[in-house]
């Protein structure tokens, strides 16, 4: 088993300043390509990915069968495809919140798929945030108090934790409501609360479930500004969507579209 030292290494996000002055030429060789002239790094790639639900019963499905594909680090991608399509399945998948029936999945070039539980844990903390569709915030906090829940495990001082959560929240425009509960805020203010939480670890990769579906339109094009300014970090954003309104933004650049659990050719 490898050794917590070496994933340590393997998987440590960047933080601050030093995700946005870091060089290609710092990730392994395994990991580059060239599109165009421009040299990318494979964050994320995904080989011969099959998930079943319910595999060798009556109701089994496959939710995805023979899934190849490689994602770019600092750019922003949409899954695409109608409901029952298997993009956010594929999106769990990606986020280490579940494995493949079979196939591997790779960060930066390193296999994770068979990795224990505590190690993918680790990596979620550290390395993703998480905007889910329906927000899951707990009702009776505050917006402050939700923003700095994922970061307890990690142990950093609470004094510090609290400022860097009122910094979130004010740069998302929600300094005056850090204090209200979550239930008394609106809609675009909850998925403010929601972003400001996935963001909290300063991860490298935000993971985002149909962040505009309960949104209205100028809520949604507010969203569209939000990732634009991910992507000016430095960060990776992976995100599923139907809306035109996403898939076909200036924000966004790349769509992989699925249906019945199988990528679409372009």
């Amino acid at each position: 088993m490898q050794d917590i030292r070496d994933l340590r290494v393997v998987f440590a996000p960047a933080i601050g300043c030093a995700r946005q002055s870091r060089q290609v030429s710092d990730f392994p060789l395994r990991t580059l390509w060239r599109f165009g002239s421009t040299a990318l790094f494979r964050m994320i790639e995904l080989s011969a990915i099959r998930k079943v639900f319910n595999q060798g019963r009556h109701n089994e499905y496959r939710a995805l069968d023979g899934i190849d594909l490689f994602l770019a680090g600092r750019q922003v991608t949409a899954l695409a495809g109608p409901s029952g399509s298997g993009k956010t399945t594929l999106l769990t998948l990606i986020g280490c919140l579940a494995r493949p029936t079979a196939g591997r999945v790779r960060l930066r070039g390193e296999d994770i798929s068979g990795l224990p539980e505590r190690f993918l844990t680790e990596i979620r903390r550290r390395t993703f945030g998480f905007v889910f569709q329906q927000f899951n915030l707990i009702r009776g906090l505050s917006a402050l108090d939700n923003v700095m829940l994922p970061a307890y495990p990690l142990g950093p001082a609470r004094r510090n934790l609290r400022e860097r959560a009122e910094a979130l929240l004010t740069r998302l425009h929600l300094g005056e409501r850090r204090d209200a509960r979550v239930e008394w805020l609106s809609g675009g203010e909850q998925q403010r609360v929601a972003i400001a939480r996935a963001l909290i670890n300063d991860p490298e990769i935000v993971i985002a479930d149909e962040p505009t579906a309960n949104l209205d339109t100028v809520l949604a094009k507010a969203f569209m500004g939000i990732l634009e300014e991910l992507h000016a970090e430095g960060r990776t954003v992976i995100l599923t969507s139907h809306d035109p309104l996403v898939t076909g933004s200036a924000a966004v650049h790349r769509v992989v579209a699925l249906r019945d659990g199988r990528i679409v050719p372009p």
